[in-house]
Protein backbone atom coordinates (compact mmCIF):
# COMPACT_ATOMS: atom_id res chain seq x y z
CA UNK A 1 0.00 0.00 0.00
CA UNK A 2 2.75 2.50 0.96
CA UNK A 3 6.17 2.14 -0.64
CA UNK A 4 8.77 4.82 -0.04
CA UNK A 5 8.34 8.54 0.14
CA UNK A 6 10.14 11.77 0.87
CA UNK A 7 10.28 14.80 3.06
CA UNK A 8 8.99 17.79 1.11
CA UNK A 9 10.52 21.21 1.71
CA UNK A 10 8.78 24.32 0.40
CA UNK A 11 11.57 26.66 -0.69
CA UNK A 12 11.69 30.37 -1.50
CA UNK A 13 14.23 30.13 -4.33
CA UNK A 14 13.97 26.80 -6.14
CA UNK A 15 17.23 26.96 -8.15
CA UNK A 16 19.21 28.20 -5.14
CA UNK A 17 17.88 25.28 -3.10
CA UNK A 18 18.67 22.70 -5.79
CA UNK A 19 22.19 24.11 -6.01
CA UNK A 20 22.58 24.07 -2.21
CA UNK A 21 21.57 20.43 -1.81
CA UNK A 22 23.50 19.19 -4.86
CA UNK A 23 26.55 21.44 -5.17
CA UNK A 24 27.08 22.66 -1.61
CA UNK A 25 26.10 19.48 0.23
CA UNK A 26 27.17 17.19 -2.61
CA UNK A 27 23.94 15.16 -2.70
CA UNK A 28 22.60 13.56 -5.88
CA UNK A 29 19.80 15.11 -7.93
CA UNK A 30 17.60 12.08 -8.49
CA UNK A 31 14.84 13.75 -10.52
CA UNK A 32 13.81 17.24 -11.59
CA UNK A 33 10.53 18.34 -13.15
CA UNK A 34 11.43 21.75 -14.55
CA UNK A 35 11.15 24.36 -11.78
CA UNK A 36 8.23 22.61 -10.07
CA UNK A 37 9.80 19.69 -8.22
CA UNK A 38 13.18 18.12 -7.54
CA UNK A 39 14.13 14.99 -5.65
CA UNK A 40 17.43 14.93 -3.82
CA UNK A 41 18.86 11.53 -2.88
CA UNK A 42 20.45 11.95 0.54
CA UNK A 43 21.50 8.31 0.83
CA UNK A 44 19.79 5.02 1.66
CA UNK A 45 16.23 5.66 2.71
CA UNK A 46 16.38 9.47 2.67
CA UNK A 47 14.79 11.42 -0.19
CA UNK A 48 14.25 15.18 0.00
CA UNK A 49 11.62 16.72 -2.27
CA UNK A 50 12.05 20.40 -3.11
CA UNK A 51 8.97 22.37 -4.10
CA UNK A 52 8.81 26.12 -4.72
CA UNK A 53 6.53 28.13 -2.47
CA UNK A 54 3.21 28.92 -4.16
CA UNK A 55 1.80 32.08 -2.54
CA UNK A 56 -1.62 31.45 -1.07
CA UNK A 57 -1.37 27.68 -1.61
CA UNK A 58 1.67 26.48 0.35
CA UNK A 59 3.38 27.46 3.56
CA UNK A 60 6.14 30.03 3.31
CA UNK A 61 9.68 28.65 3.40
CA UNK A 62 11.02 28.18 6.92
CA UNK A 63 7.62 28.41 8.64
CA UNK A 64 5.38 25.87 10.35
CA UNK A 65 3.99 23.64 7.60
CA UNK A 66 6.84 24.31 5.18
CA UNK A 67 7.98 20.74 5.64
CA UNK A 68 5.84 17.63 5.14
CA UNK A 69 6.39 13.90 4.82
CA UNK A 70 4.97 12.30 1.69
CA UNK A 71 4.35 8.62 1.08
CA UNK A 72 4.19 7.00 -2.36
CA UNK A 73 1.32 4.55 -2.81
CA UNK A 74 1.20 1.40 -4.90
CA UNK A 75 -2.60 1.27 -5.20
CA UNK A 76 -5.18 3.83 -6.42
CA UNK A 77 -5.31 6.82 -4.09
CA UNK A 78 -8.98 6.31 -3.28
CA UNK A 79 -8.31 2.73 -2.15
CA UNK A 80 -5.47 3.79 0.14
CA UNK A 81 -7.57 6.65 1.51
CA UNK A 82 -10.43 4.25 2.25
CA UNK A 83 -8.11 1.88 4.14
CA UNK A 84 -6.53 4.71 6.12
CA UNK A 85 -9.93 6.26 6.86
CA UNK A 86 -11.04 2.91 8.32
CA UNK A 87 -7.97 3.13 10.55
CA UNK A 88 -8.95 6.57 11.81
CA UNK A 89 -7.10 8.91 9.44
CA UNK A 90 -9.02 12.07 8.55
CA UNK A 91 -8.53 13.64 5.12
CA UNK A 92 -9.73 17.25 5.57
CA UNK A 93 -9.78 18.17 1.88
CA UNK A 94 -10.49 16.46 -1.45
CA UNK A 95 -7.77 14.89 -3.58
CA UNK A 96 -5.53 17.44 -5.27
CA UNK A 97 -5.09 16.68 -8.96
CA UNK A 98 -1.91 17.64 -10.80
CA UNK A 99 -0.70 16.88 -14.31
CA UNK A 100 1.68 14.18 -13.09
CA UNK A 101 0.49 13.18 -9.61
CA UNK A 102 -2.49 13.10 -7.25
CA UNK A 103 -2.21 14.03 -3.56
CA UNK A 104 -4.29 13.50 -0.45
CA UNK A 105 -3.30 15.45 2.65
CA UNK A 106 -3.72 14.50 6.30
CA UNK A 107 -1.84 14.87 9.60
CA UNK A 108 -0.36 12.70 12.31
CA UNK A 109 -1.78 12.87 15.86
CA UNK A 110 0.39 15.92 16.62
CA UNK A 111 -0.78 17.82 13.54
CA UNK A 112 2.39 17.30 11.52
CA UNK A 113 1.55 17.49 7.80
CA UNK A 114 1.59 14.23 5.84
CA UNK A 115 0.40 13.28 2.37
CA UNK A 116 0.03 10.28 0.09
CA UNK A 117 0.90 10.49 -3.59
CA UNK A 118 -0.20 8.50 -6.62
CA UNK A 119 2.10 9.06 -9.60
CA UNK A 120 0.16 9.33 -12.86
CA UNK A 121 2.95 10.00 -15.34
CA UNK A 122 6.54 8.84 -15.13
CA UNK A 123 7.82 10.79 -18.12
CA UNK A 124 9.31 13.68 -16.16
CA UNK A 125 13.07 13.99 -16.52
CA UNK A 126 14.72 11.40 -14.31
CA UNK A 127 11.48 9.85 -13.04
CA UNK A 128 11.30 6.07 -12.92
CA UNK A 129 9.45 4.51 -15.84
Amino acid sequence: MINGGNTTLYVADFNRSVDFYTETLGLKLSMRASDHWAEIDAGPGVMIGLHPVVPGKTAEAGTVGSMAIGFNVTEPLEDVMATLTERGVVFPAPIVEDEFVRFAYFADPDGNPLYITQVLYHGAHGAPE
